[in-house]
């Protein structure tokens, strides 16, 4: 974290940058630093964490505004509680969606003059939110000033570099298809679009195409990169010195054609067969430099007069190069056949969750004979976990930071302890886990809340609500396609019977030893510009939660795969889906109180525990995890 030192010195600088700019005639009146990098990604690079270091504020969504009066950060429910805590002196905290809050272009309007200029970098801004700022200022008068040179790079000391790590290939037995495949399939879905060009931007896109895989962001296994496909060129934008010698082997960038013959992973799990075309100048490999990203499909557009297929969530200042006539913005294929697993992924996916749910049984029945010596903390015990998964086969990392809460820092939706804040486990009071693993065939995130004492009657009341809610959601039948903010109330309405709510979405992509929060689906209370419905293999979390600012946290959050369901009718011949829990770790009972479950809810529970058993009991007793085992069986036993 790039902490501030002195937060009013800071502002200062940037407000006498603001007055005076190379190629701005007229002083800005005020200054937008988006969270996002030039990839609009949610989890970034130290280098990149511009909003945090003018602001303090380490969560993962928020914009600041900094006027020649007022310095504001807008961010959404999730971290209403530790942006009061973390924001810097003279800060002024918009709190998202809430009564009288306005948004970023309500509050200019509002704030400035008419002829005011805004300055904004064009690389972190997605071309869709500007063109919503740009409509709504421009109406008053306010005109929008793109700035490549980013203001609160000049006045940053110490900046941290780019990182340039190691770039390494995904095997095939963990994804399944070549990335010949891959881009044949892009091609496919390219000339049903008429587009002859696709501007890939999204980090996990390239990676997912290319079947490779990196470590330049903390948590996701992904590298700086951009690629371009056209129907007969392959264009790959990086540093070229990350690439290992196996990747350059696999990407066939020594000359060795062979590698475009079509492998398998598993010919018994492989998807329909794809018909692989043999011309190999189809798949030549173009290396560029990361940063000429520019001035190549400015190149590109002189020399090729057909449709540009780039998504509007990419870069303005990409985006805004592509003449209006001939951009496609929706969202990319790669997106959309990137969160389709295959038979591949799905299998490895779910030998991910086995092995997590073996280290988080162990982890729970250490946890419980230690937390009575009262020498367990929320970091210790975090570090405990991370030792644990270590000792799994394929581990790699964790898949975001460990959000490990005690008491009243549970109510903190994404909470992550340091010394500051660290505090003891006790019996006296619930404790939140949500944490995740990134291994060679798969991504966990998994959240628990548990109590090793006796809970009060409020505290399992808010809890049954919760699983309830989890419950509703996890039996949905619903028909191919649908978006998954109409199934959101699913996972609200036993809260909402009580006049209760969470401030957070209910469900989010999961990518295959990828981003642990992927696009383009989700499940949350609004629709979402982007979003695409869902399909069968899809994988995304069901996490409903309640939360008493103060006191404590609950969340319950497994991954599911959704998959095609059986039923008595097919109306209007529409394919019907449903989902399968992936995630196998036990739900504490003590904290529910079944007075309050249905028959139907509590043999769910009785199923799901029963899976628990069978599976990962299997794989403890083959690990020899004996304390875990006991645990496992302890905590799966039947309610009815």
């Amino acid at each position: 974290m790039a902490t501030i030192k002195n937060s009013s010195i800071i502002i200062k600088k940037l407000r006498q940058l603001m007055k005076n700019i190379n190629h701005v005639p007229e002083p800005l009146a005020a200054y937008i630093v988006e969270t996002n990098d030039a990839h609009q990604s949610e989890y970034l690079a130290e280098c990149d964490k511009r909003r945090e270091f003018l602001t303090n504020f380490t969560g993962s969504s928020g914009t600041a505004v900094i006027t020649c009066e007022e310095q504001c950060l807008w961010t959404d429910g999730r971290y209403f509680t530790q942006a009061e805590r973390q924001l810097g002196d003279g800060w002024k905290l918009m709190k998202v969606g809430q009564k009288d809050v306005p948004t970023v272009s309500d509050y200019l309007v509002k704030n400035l003059s008419s002829n005011s200029k805004v300055g904004f970098d064009p690389k972190l801004i997605s071309f869709s939110h500007y063109e919503n700022l740009y409509d709504k200022l421009n109406n008053s008068g306010i005109e929008l000033v793109p700035l490549m040179e980013n203001l609160v790079d000049l006045i940053w000391q110490n900046k941290p570099d780019m990182p340039l790590k190691s770039i390494e290939p995904h095997d095939i037995i963990h994804s399944g298809i070549t990335w010949q495949e891959k881009i044949q399939q892009v091609r496919e879905e390219m000339q049903k679009k008429n587009a002859s060009i696709l501007v890939i931007t999204a980090l996990d896109e390239t990676a997912w195409l290319f079947n490779l895989r990196g470590s330049d962001v903390n948590f996701n296994p992904v590298f700086f990169a951009y690629s371009i496909v056209t129907l007969q060129e392959i264009y790959l934008f990086l540093n070229e010195d990350q690439l290992s010698s196996s990747s350059r082997k696999q990407l066939n960038l020594d000359g060795n054609s062979k590698n475009i013959i079509k492998q398998t992973a598993d010919n018994s799990m492989t998807d329909s067969p794809i018909e692989l075309n043999t011309d190999e100048n189809l798949f030549k490999i173009q290396l560029r430099p990361y940063a000429s990203i520019f001035e190549s499909l400015r190149e590109l557009l002189e020399t090729n007069s057909g449709k540009v297929w780039c998504s509007k969530s990419s870069s303005y200042a990409l985006v805004s190069l592509i003449p209006k006539v001939r951009l496609i913005g929706t969202t990319n294929p790669v997106s959309l056949k990137k969160a389709v697993k295959n038979a591949v992924e799905i299998n490895g996916m779910k030998k991910a969750h086995i092995k997590d749910a073996v280290a988080l049984c162990e982890f729970y029945s250490w946890l419980e004979d230690e937390i009575v010596k009262g020498t367990v903390t929320e970091l210790s015990a975090a570090q405990k976990l991370h030792d644990l998964r270590k000792e799994q086969a394929d581990f790699i990392s964790e898949s975001f930071e460990t959000i490990s809460a005690s008491g009243p820092n549970g109510a903190i939706i994404h909470y992550k302890p340091d010394e500051s804040t660290n505090r003891p486990l006790n019996i006296e009071e619930m404790y939140l886990l949500d944490s995740g693993a990134q291994y060679l065939d798969g991504t966990t995130d998994v959240t628990r809340t548990v109590h090793f004492g006796t809970p009060s009657d409020f505290e399992r009341q808010m809890f049954t609500h919760v699983v309830k809610g989890h419950i509703s959601l996890a039996n949905c039948v619903f028909p191919s396609g649908i978006n998954g903010y109409r199934l959101d109330v699913l996972a609200r309405q036993s809260l909402w019977t009580q006049g209760l709510d969470y401030l957070h979405g209910t469900g989010h992509g999961v990518g295959c030893y990828l981003n642990v929060h992927e696009g383009p689906i989700g499940i949350h209370i609004r629709p979402r510009e982007g979003e695409s419905g869902l399909e069968a293999g899809n994988i995304l979390s069901n996490e409903p939660g309640y939360y008493e600012e103060n006191k404590f946290g609950i969340r319950l959050e497994n991954l599911v795969l959704v998959t095609k369901k059986e039923t008595p009718f097919n109306f209007n011949n529409k394919e019907y889906l449903g989902f399968e829990t992936i995630t196998l770790v036990p739900i504490q009972t003590k904290l529910l109180d079944p007075s309050l479950l249905t028959v139907e809810e509590i043999e769910w529970l009785d199923n799901y525990h029963q899976i628990c058993r069978e599976v990962v009991g299997n794989a403890l007793k083959e690990q020899g995890k004996t304390g875990g085992y006991k645990w496992l069986i302890r905590e799966t036993e039947r309610l009815a």
